[in-house]
């Protein structure tokens, strides 16, 4: 896993207790205990073809309430309805929270999904990640994560540019950290993290000391902590073991396209502003307000990553220090400049064809409002934003009934999702199909499961 993480930090108040400064790394346990050369080996004999087309996997830790963003109900009693009022959009008859303007004037480059009804209900990634229910029976070594089977399947764009990358910042509550493995797929294809939050000790994979994501716009300090490296390298002798693909490995770290495409110094400045300002305090047992990681995320899928996962924020608001309507009225504004800028971004530069963008949490929220004032956790409701991929945007699919309280219409499927989302990479996933170490074919959905229509 390559990985830019923060160390300890004495001061209260962030939940992770870590400052922002940290290492870079490459390799690890989450890669089987591989290092990066080892990977690089392993895939450059596997063969694997290329192309431009990618994923961009936003996922809101916590369950963000599909009532006061994306499906509000006016009419209904004072207890469901909520604080917010519905807006209009560019799109005649489709209408969302009132704190998403600049969503409402592009509502038609991207579709709203109303009616996800197989949430699993566990606080955690792993259906985001997978589209998999967590206790579902799978193969040996387990069911691979999305960008695992883009990985494999797919194969890189740029050889400097690992095809699966994440920035699923390490959080609090762990299962809302975890970009997935890549099951019985391989190691070679696990995620390689872009960011963390706790130092590991030095080992034989390769460390960039000093080096943090929001400093890798200093050069000077990324070359001197590469020098300080191959110091180290020549010190202990094995220099010679440096085979062709550590250097790659090498290349990777400081002159290839990863490092300029995380170094927003090399970004248009207004195209930044644009995004919005982040936050990089942790927001309790949840991601920090990273909204920049949107834009380092067209920069990665623009310079050949296939899959890109982010987690972001914090959004399980039950009452207290959480009330749903205050967190509403800071987190929503951030959100909709951001994603706006994402989504506006790929269409100025073409990608909006090539590039799939789904926005997602791991269920929805009650309808009746606690006396918190706020709302608790319902599986039975869930709410997506699909945009690019040359889809078919600028509608709504499915609906909830009158109270929010389940799909009447139209009942989607996390998979259904994920289908839809390879299809729009090229990928079939009824007919690449590969082998668990049983030798059981295995797809990357199952049997039945199809792309959904309306978006093709």
């Amino acid at each position: 896993m390559l990985t830019i993480l923060g160390q300890a930090d004495k001061k209260p108040g962030f939940c992770d207790r870590f400052s922002r400064r940290g290492f870079l790394q490459i390799g690890g346990a989450a890669m089987g205990g591989l290092a990066l050369n080892e990977i690089l080996q392993m895939e450059a004999e596997a063969g694997i073809g290329s192309s431009h087309k990618a994923i961009i996997n936003i996922y809101l830790p916590g369950g963000p309430s599909h009532l006061d963003m994306w499906d509000l109900k006016p009419n209904a009693p004072t207890e469901i309805r909520g604080e917010f009022d519905p807006i209009a959009t560019n799109v005649p008859g489709i209408e969302f929270c009132e704190l998403f303007p600049n969503l409402a004037k592009i509502a038609d480059k991207f579709a709203i999904i109303r009616s996800l009804s197989d949430s699993d209900g566990r606080h955690d990634c792993y259906q985001c990640m997978t589209g998999r229910r967590f206790g579902e029976r799978g193969p040996s070594g387990g069911w691979p994560s999305g960008g695992a089977w883009v990985s494999r399947l797919a194969g890189p764009a740029n050889k400097a540019i690992p095809p699966n990358l994440a920035m699923m910042y390490a959080t609090g509550n762990r299962t809302w950290g975890e970009p997935g493995v890549a099951g019985f797929l391989g190691p070679m294809h696990n995620p390689f993290n872009l960011v963390g939050r706790k130092a590991r000790e030095k080992s034989d994979n390769m460390v960039l000391q000093g080096i943090t994501l929001e400093r890798l716009q200093d050069r000077d300090q990324l070359r001197a902590a590469v020098d300080n490296f191959r110091r180290d390298v020549d010190a202990t002798a094995r220099m010679e073991s440096v085979d062709a693909y550590l250097g790659q490995a090498l290349d990777i770290l400081t002159d290839s396209k990863l490092g300029d495409a995380l170094d927003l110094s090399k970004e248009d400045p207004r195209i930044v502003e644009r995004y919005g300002k982040s936050d990089e305090k942790f927001q309790r047992d949840g991601a920090p307000k990273m909204i920049e990681n949107f834009c380092i995320a067209r920069r990665l899928v623009e310079a050949g990553a296939r899959y890109v996962a982010l987690n972001y924020s914090r959004w399980d608001w039950h009452g207290g220090d959480g009330m749903n309507y205050p967190r509403s009225r800071e987190e929503f504004p951030l959100l909709d400049q951001g994603l706006s800028a994402l989504i506006t971004d790929l269409h100025e530069r073409g990608l909006d064809k090539h590039v799939s963008v789904v926005m997602w949490g791991e269920f929805g929220r009650t309808p009746k409002i606690n006396q918190n004032n706020s709302r608790d956790h319902w599986p039975q409701a869930n709410a997506a934003i699909l945009a690019g991929g040359g889809m078919q945007t600028g509608q709504v699919i499915g609906e909830t009934n009158k109270f929010g309280e389940v799909p009447a219409k139209r009942p989607v499927k996390f998979q259904e999702v994920f289908a839809t989302l390879y299809h729009k990479l090229g990928i079939d996933a009824h007919r690449d199909r590969l082998f668990d170490g049983s030798g059981t074919p295995r797809y990357p959905v199952d049997s039945g499961v199809e792309p959904i229509h309306e978006l093709i």
